[in-house]
This record gives structure tokens, C-alpha cells and sequence, in this order.
């Protein structure tokens, strides 16, 4: 079993998943509000099932999305972290960083504070299939394009691509980021 790296910043913890983040977790996967750019809210018993694949994912791959908590709380209100897309498309092989947090977390700065230290951490330590990671959503969801710009990745228009697996879905549509690794290995 791989060790998750524990990895904070100022204010976040970034460490394993624990059975008590299962509930919380679940019920942001229910919020309409948090999964208003997905096909749908997920049930509690497919929000464990994430769990499951996301801790098997850091055993398979050395990386992974990490639970997220409040330093100051020990609140637990998300993922941030790495994933390598199974789908086959323009720009995979990839990593991306990716994030998914609890409303009640959302504007203060919580996503691009905790995603800058996992560019850091993914370019210091994964074996990239290129010299990039990546970032993707849909074309509707500003915040998080905010945050892909707001931790120095770039979008090209022409990058913007049709979800593979979500063929038919009114979201199918989504944008592309990009940050290339830095010279010196580390993300600023």
C-alpha cells in the first residue's frame, strides 16, 4: 500500500482519505450546487465508491486526489490533488489537477492555494507522460476556469474538446488548460 504524502499549505491540509470523510464527502457530492457542471449528483454509495477508486489510485500510481481540510478546523471540505484521465483524446496520456470542494469552502481561495502546491508537489514527483499538467471543465463553469488562470495555466481555444464519456450530455463540451513544467522542475 502506497503512503499518501501529507502536504500542507497555509491554511489547508492535504493528506490520506479517512473513513470520517466519507459522510462529508458524500454530502457534497449530493449538493446540486457543487456538482452543478456534472451529469448529476451522486448517491452516498457512489460517492464511496469514489473514495475506493481514489485511494486505490494512489496505490496504483504513486499520485492522487488528496482529502482536504482546514488547518485551522481539521474540517474536512474536499479534493484537491492528481488524476490521470482513462479516456483517450487530443491531449492524453495526461495528469491533470483537478479539485472539488465543499460550498460552504468556496470563495476563499481554498482550490488555487491548494492546487499550486500540488503542481509543485506533481512536477517534483510524478513521472509525467509529457511535460505538462493539465486542467479541464466545462465551458459553463467560470469559477473553475478562474482558478485554472488564477494558478498559471493557459487555455487555447483550439484545445476546447467534446467529453468522450459524456457523449450526448448538454456538458459534454469543456475547455482545456495547460501548464508546462517549469524550468528548474517546480510550479513557481
Amino acid at each position: 500500500m502506497s503512503a499518501v504524502p501529507r502536504v500542507e499549505t497555509e491554511r489547508l491540509v492535504l493528506r490520506e482519505w479517512l473513513p470520517s470523510d466519507r459522510a462529508p464527502y458524500a454530502a457534497l457530492n449530493g449538493d446540486p450546487d457543487v456538482m452543478e457542471h456534472f451529469p448529476s449528483t451522486l448517491k452516498p454509495a457512489q460517492s464511496d465508491e469514489m473514495v475506493d477508486r481514489i485511494m486505490a489510485r494512489w496505490d496504483e500510481l504513486g499520485f492522487g486526489l488528496w482529502a482536504t481540510e482546514i488547518r485551522a478546523t481539521g474540517e474536512f471540505i474536499g479534493f484537491v490533488g492528481l488524476s490521470q484521465p482513462s479516456f483517450q483524446t487530443h491531449f492524453t496520456p495526461c495528469v491533470e489537477v483537478g479539485w472539488r470542494l465543499a460550498k460552504s469552502s468556496w470563495g476563499h481561495g481554498y482550490a488555487p492555494e491548494a492546487a499550486r502546491v500540488v503542481l509543485d508537489w506533481g512536477f517534483a514527483n510524478v513521472d509525467l507522460p509529457r511535460d505538462e499538467i493539465v486542467s479541464f471543465t466545462t465551458v459553463a463553469n467560470l469559477k473553475s476556469q478562474r482558478v485554472m488562470e488564477k494558478i498559471g495555466m493557459t487555455r487555447d481555444p483550439a484545445d476546447d474538446f467534446d467529453h468522450p464519456l459524456l457523449p450526448g450530455w448538454a456538458g459534454c463540451r469543456h475547455v482545456l488548460y495547460r501548464l508546462q513544467r517549469p524550468s528548474g522542475g517546480v510550479a513557481r
